[in-house]
C-alpha cells in the first residue's frame, strides 16, 4: 500500500495547480484588504484622538530649545 500517490500521468497536476493560483490570489488579496483597512483605521483613530498634534519635535527644534 502505498502512502503517497504520485500520478504518472502528470496531467493530474494541472487541476491542483489551478487550485492552488486561485487560493494564492485569493490570500494575496486578502492581505491587501486587510492592509487597507488597517491603514484607513489608523488615520481615522489619528484623527479622533488627536495624536499628530503632539508629534516629535525635530531634532533641529529640539537642539535649538536645549541650547536656551
Amino acid at each position: 500500500m502505498e502512502f503517497l500517490y504520485f500520478p504518472e500521468d502528470k496531467s493530474e497536476y494541472i487541476p491542483a495547480f489551478i487550485v492552488l493560483v486561485i487560493f494564492m490570489i485569493g490570500a494575496i488579496a486578502t492581505m491587501y484588504l486587510f492592509y487597507k483597512k488597517s491603514k484607513k483605521d489608523e488615520q481615522y483613530f489619528d484623527e479622533k484622538y488627536g495624536l499628530n498634534e503632539y508629534a516629535q519635535i525635530p531634532e533641529q527644534e529640539h537642539d535649538k530649545e536645549q541650547e536656551q
